[in-house]
């Protein structure tokens, strides 16, 4: 597999436990980062860990003027090479019964509406350059929902959907869209969540980067539209 040559990879989720380790498979691949914060904490922890691998721009993905704005400063300079998109949040324990629909409405920006947001940024730039990867992080509870999830598992499902239907719309134009299904990730948030776990069998964030890594190369371009389960024993 080739290396990624320098080439720059929008990052959107650079920051937190998932996103860490796949930055971290791609700078080791050759790629150029560029990863979104929106707060302070996120921007000092991601320097500390990266230095001066990756470019890190404020941007919050689910404001398309931001999202706009990052694209068009990077179409400037040659574009983005491939989007990645980490960004999501989980709700668990709200039923659909009662639930509260704040709750369901955060999920539905988290998960989905960032997405598109950012899709629609940089897929124009990618289309007329001909082109490009973008690559969408689900989880298996789109495919599998358990109780008490209704919101995340719906709004992860719309995911994979817009992931296919975004992959159909951009597949002559020399892009390539889709999306890696994790079950649970190996992530200090998800140990501190379920500490009787045993985070052995769950998936390290550096084996989806991996998986991501082959996306967004030049050896996937056949690859069109797929939702890549990424399970490992958990």
């Amino acid at each position: 597999m080739s290396d990624g040559n320098g080439r720059r990879v929008v990052v959107s989720g650079g920051t937190g436990g998932l996103g860490s380790g796949v930055v971290q498979v791609l700078v080791d691949a050759g790629f150029a980062p560029v990863v979104t914060w929106i707060e302070e904490r996120e921007r000092e922890r991601a320097a500390g860990v990266f230095g001066r691998s990756v470019e890190l721009r404020q941007v919050d993905v689910t404001d398309p003027d931001e999202a706009d704005a990052l694209a068009a400063s990077l179409d400037r300079d040659g574009g983005a090479w491939a989007l990645v998109h980490l960004v999501g949040g989980y709700l668990d324990g709200a039923p659909v019964a009662g639930m509260d629909l704040g709750g369901w409405d955060r999920q539905m920006e988290l998960n989905l509406r960032s997405a598109a947001v950012m899709m629609r940024a940089f897929l124009p730039g990618m289309a007329a350059r001909a082109g490009g990867r973008v690559v969408a992080v689900g989880t298996r509870a789109a495919l599998r929902p358990f109780a008490g999830a209704g919101a995340y598992a719906a709004s992860k499902a719309g995911l994979l959907a817009l992931v296919a239907a975004t992959a159909e719309e951009m597949k002559d134009r020399g892009v390539t869209v889709n999306a890696v299904i994790p079950s649970v990730i190996n992530t200090p948030g998800n140990r501190a969540a379920m500490p009787d776990a045993d985070p052995a069998a769950w998936v390290q964030p550096e084996e989806i980067g991996a998986v991501i890594r082959f996306l967004i190369s030049d050896e996937a371009s056949a690859v069109v539209g797929a939702a890549i389960p990424v399970y490992g024993r958990a």
